[in-house]
């Protein structure tokens, strides 16, 4: 089974003025996250603002950051929503592009059973080839994933992981127990990656890593090496960034600091907006306490 890498950036979509999505500085922006502690790629997922990408933008993101990132990085392809048909048809053409896995993030909305869940997972899942991650976020979908699921969900061979962004560490404690060996169960909320880890979870899908990606690199290395006091440090010196970039909702902050960094990625599009004016302060006077990984260029 194919790791991903410890460190994944779940990348913001560029566009331009007229709104448009910027291929080109997406391009220059993968290869920046690579260049800066990125182990790959999460495209289209909340941070991309896939709600607002049409079905074509999404396929052809996939294609042109797998284009120029090559073996470099993995790429992992945000193709699930409430709509398992749906997701089971962009998994499919997304598997044309070259990427490495899908996200499948639990279905927003419909509010299913657990059973519905579980069926929906595994429909998709024999559907591709692709290795799967879920993506269980019950802040942003009401529905949660529970522990007894993941891990039902675990034993099919191509579910080889789970971005977990439910903050329960019971819940994401049994999964790491109880699911198969192999199955990689990353953080989904920056400020838990340490947490997540130290109950024996993979890695994160990150946000702050678009600004600090060696930072968290070398925290989950130094917990790995069980220097627990260095890998704190680094948790702690990190946190009031990641709660700057989590002042209004993801990811209005990051493309916002991105901006002001003069990483040009424009702005966000509607129903999402910039940063008030009081988030932008925050979001300003953090960035000057921080040391940023990306290369600015």
């Amino acid at each position: 089974m194919n790791k991903f890498g410890r460190l994944l950036t779940a990348m913001v979509t560029p566009f331009d003025a007229r709104g448009k999505v910027d291929y080109a500085q997406t391009k220059k922006l993968a290869r920046a996250l690579l260049d800066s502690g990125s182990d790959g790629l999460v495209l289209a997922g909340t941070t991309g603002e896939c709600a607002t990408l049409s079905h074509d933008e999404k396929l052809r993101l996939f294609s042109e950051v797998k284009s120029v990132v090559g073996n470099r990085g993995t790429i992992i392809a945000g193709t699930g929503n409430y709509n398992t048909a749906e997701s089971l048809e962009l998994t499919k053409e997304a598997e044309k592009t070259g990427i490495d896995g899908c996200l499948l993030v639990v279905p927003y909305y419909n509010r299913p059973a657990q059973d519905g869940l579980y069926q929906h997972f595994r429909a998709i899942a024999e559907g591709t080839r692709l290795p799967c991650i879920i993506y269980n976020v019950p802040s942003r979908t009401v529905t949660n994933l529970n522990a007894e699921t993941a891990v039902s969900l675990s034993k099919i061979e191509n579910i080889v992981g789970i971005k977990e962004a439910s903050a329960n560490f019971d819940q994401i404690g049994k999964i790491i127990t109880g699911a198969r060996k192999d199955f990689l169960v990353y953080s989904g909320n920056d400020s838990d990656t340490l947490s997540v880890l130290g109950l024996g979870g993979y890695g994160v899908i990150s946000v702050a890593s678009h600004l600090v990606g060696v930072q968290i690199q070398r925290m989950m290395e130094a917990l790995l090496q069980d220097k627990n006091k260095e890998a704190a440090e680094y948790h702690h010196k990190l946190m009031p960034l990641i709660n700057a970039l989590f002042v209004v909702a993801n990811p209005m902050p990051v493309k916002y600091a991105l901006n002001c960094l003069g990483f040009k990625v424009g702005k966000p599009r509607l129903p999402l907006t910039e940063p008030d004016e009081k988030s932008k302060a925050v979001i300003e006077q953090t960035l000057k306490n921080y040391k940023i990984d990306l290369p600015i260029k």
